[in-house]
């Protein structure tokens, strides 16, 4: 039960135990309709006024709930570090070393806008690295845009070298060039502005997030400034796709 649920739960029994004092009280629908309900029960009405005083005053949903979120959250949230502790060691294996806080780990989901109403975004819901440098820059792109948006797009595990490109496309004539000739998934459907901003991550790494239904909900992505060859191995991907499985079962809510 997600915590909205709980909170609903525990307004609709004390709606409920209030509607039926107040149509006691008031011989709503009618005097012979509690005449009946009551004969031979009187014991109702102190259940009524018992219910109505223990989820007005208690919300026992809730409260239930809510310590149950914060055991499931000490838990995702180690899973997550332990994941990110893991990505770590796989990095370390890139020479020359990578600097503190290169290695990021992001969570997206997928949230409908008033921009797209019907599709939605993907925002990002957090982000793990060893520092606050460099900051994470402001992204919420729509299906089939950047690396996480591909993976909405197809569905399936991306993971992409963006450090020829770079190296390549240094101006929007080439880079226009280069996305005519070979498509614009080539470049993550970015325009030119948004691939000059981000192309500072050439390593990016990105395994689906699903619901209960297996519908697309969200994403895990890794990303570093180099180091493509070294991170992308069955390990890295396992340990993003295992993450990424923990957090559908939550739904999101321990991230």
């Amino acid at each position: 039960m997600r915590l909205m649920t709980a909170k609903a739960a525990d307004k609709a029994v004390l709606l409920s135990a209030t509607l039926c004092l107040a149509g006691k009280a008031y011989n709503v629908p009618s005097r012979t309709f509690w005449d009946d309900v009551l004969s031979g029960r009187p014991y109702l009405l102190l259940i009524f006024l018992v219910v109505a005083g223990v989820f007005g005053a208690l919300t026992p949903f809730e409260s239930w709930q809510r310590r149950s979120f914060v055991d499931r959250n000490v838990v995702m949230r180690r899973r997550i570090l332990s994941t990110f502790g893991r990505l770590l060691e796989i990095s370390a294996e890139i020479d020359p070393a990578l600097e503190t806080g290169d290695l990021a780990l992001h969570v997206w989901r997928r949230k409908r806008t008033l921009r797209h109403p019907v599709h939605g975004v993907l925002k990002r819901l957090s982000s793990y690295r060893m520092s606050s440098f460099p900051a994470t820059r402001s992204f919420a792109p729509s299906r089939g845009v950047g690396a996480v948006g591909l993976c909405w797009l197809r569905d399936r595990e991306v993971w992409f070298d963006v450090a020829p490109l770079a190296a390549e496309l240094t101006d929007p004539e080439k880079y226009y060039d280069h996305a005519n000739r070979y498509g614009r998934e080539s470049v993550m459907n970015l325009s030119w502005e948004e691939f000059d901003a981000l192309k500072h991550r050439a390593a990016l790494f990105v395994t689906p997030i699903r619901s209960g239904r297996n519908k697309f909900v969200g994403c895990v992505s890794v990303d570093a400034s180099r180091g493509y060859d070294v991170l992308k191995r069955r390990q890295l991907l396992e340990e993003m796709t295992n993450l990424g499985m923990a957090i559908g079962r939550e739904d999101f809510e321990c991230t």
